[in-house]
């Protein structure tokens, strides 16, 4: 499997398991506790592997990066988060910071 996809797959879990954390309501409902360790350690686990491909600055900033871009669009649509332009603007340079990265990357 590429390491850009298991990067991937490393950044869907730990989304996953900060929704999950959400929805623990502070560690009062296991069930979604148990799922969010279950996630982090997934994820944490698949961007090991997406390492030995990808370069840790890179891997790690892009994991973080659209992690947290992807929390923001969640936390609006389904956890009624506020929206705000300054937000959408400041995701929006996280993005463009990715993508900068991977070009640089792809051409180093």
């Amino acid at each position: 499997m590429s390491a850009w996809v298991y990067l991937a797959l490393a950044i869907v879990l730990e989304v996953s398991g900060t929704s999950l954390m959400k929805l623990s309501a502070g560690f009062s409902k296991w069930l979604p506790y148990v799922g969010m360790f279950v996630c982090y350690l997934l994820s944490l686990s698949v961007l090991n592997l997406a390492l030995k491909k990808i370069e840790v600055g890179v891997a790690y900033a892009v994991w973080s990066g659209v992690g947290t871009a992807l929390i923001a669009v969640i936390g609006f649509y389904f956890f009624q988060e506020s929206f705000s332009w300054f937000k959408f603007f400041c995701i929006l340079l996280i993005i463009l910071g990715v993508a900068g990265l991977n070009w640089q990357a792809s051409h180093a």
